[in-house]
């Protein structure tokens, strides 16, 4: 069990930069556009691929996996038998299985596996609970399909990180057997926004900022109509105690770290098998410049170091 964050070194590469550039031109036409409809909103994040690198060897595959749509990424070689069910973040109301899917295949290269990003349900024409149901109807699908519980690994990125949990926490509840693992990039757990990263960290971070949070709380929230404190919206209100292991990681100049050091804290609290790196110096979801930078690439190996482990 990892007793504390480890951190990289503070001293960032040039190409890290791109993703922090990426995060302020985003930032600055949300600012600057008042009447930014949804359907543009989307568009926006649509370009998250761009910092990362196509890898090589892989393939894709459109497919509906348990009524969930979504993108396979097959690398050369993966192990078929193990799979990452890859949630992708974007505040439960933006991002895409398209603009995850170079994330996701560089993650499961690395580790020998297969990967299927969800389209699931977004918010908020779709709120809480509806897309924890679709990645539990994903998990049960592959079941289904004979792919072994323990060989299937929750994993996501910001709320995407979220649902990694909540999916876990799902098949708890439902009394269903678990994933083999749970991986968490940044992830945005508190529906309530009381982290001290979130002023602390306010003036290093590119994109997260306080309202863009609460206009994402009330989407997948329904205004309200959904407690903040909901377990399976906010985990860090949850019995953690039972989880697989679980292995986080967050950017050192991000408003959100302080819900993955929570988490791990709490996890570690009820007994889980807890891994925590922080990233100093870079923003959300840094793994995101895999290919292209080396604080990425540094981390994804140490992924897959912790996943054969």
């Amino acid at each position: 069990m990892t007793a504390a964050p480890s951190a990289r070194p503070t001293a960032t590469s040039p190409e890290s930069d791109a993703l922090r550039a990426l995060y302020a031109d985003w930032s600055d036409i949300i600012a600057t556009t008042p009447d930014l409809t949804m359907r543009l909103f989307r568009s926006i994040f649509d370009e998250w691929h761009q910092p990362t690198r196509e890898p090589e060897d892989v393939t894709y595959r459109e497919e509906t996996v348990g009524g969930v749509p979504g993108i396979w990424a097959l690398p050369t070689g993966a192990d078929a038998s193990q799979v990452l069910l890859y949630t992708h973040g974007g505040g439960f109301a933006v991002g895409s299985a398209a603009s995850h899917r170079k994330l996701a295949a560089h993650v499961a290269k690395a580790l020998g596996v297969t990967a299927f990003v969800l389209d699931y349900r977004r918010a908020p024409e779709h709120p809480h609970p509806a897309q924890v149901e679709d990645g539990v109807a994903v998990f049960t699908a592959l079941t289904g399909r004979g792919v072994a519980p323990a060989g299937i690994t929750t994993i996501g990125d910001s709320a995407g990180g979220n649902l990694a949990v909540a999916v876990a926490l799902s098949l708890r509840e439902q009394g269903l057997p678990l994933p083999g693992r749970v991986v968490a990039f940044s992830p945005w757990l508190d529906m309530e926004n009381t982290g001290t990263t979130l002023v602390t960290n306010d003036a290093t971070d590119a994109l997260i900022t306080v309202p863009l949070l609460e206009g994402m709380i009330a989407g997948v929230l329904a205004g309200g109509a959904v407690p903040a404190t909901t377990p399976l919206a906010n985990p860090l209100h949850a019995d953690l105690t039972g989880l697989p292991r679980l292995y986080l990681n967050a950017g050192g100049a991000e408003s959100l770290l302080d819900d993955a050091v929570r988490l791990a804290e709490r996890a570690r609290a009820a007994g889980v098998d807890v891994t925590l790196t922080v990233a100093e110096g870079m923003q959300h979801v840094f793994p995101f410049l895999a290919g292209n930078a080396p604080e990425a690439d540094a981390e994804i190996a140490a992924l897959a170091a912790w996943y054969r482990g």
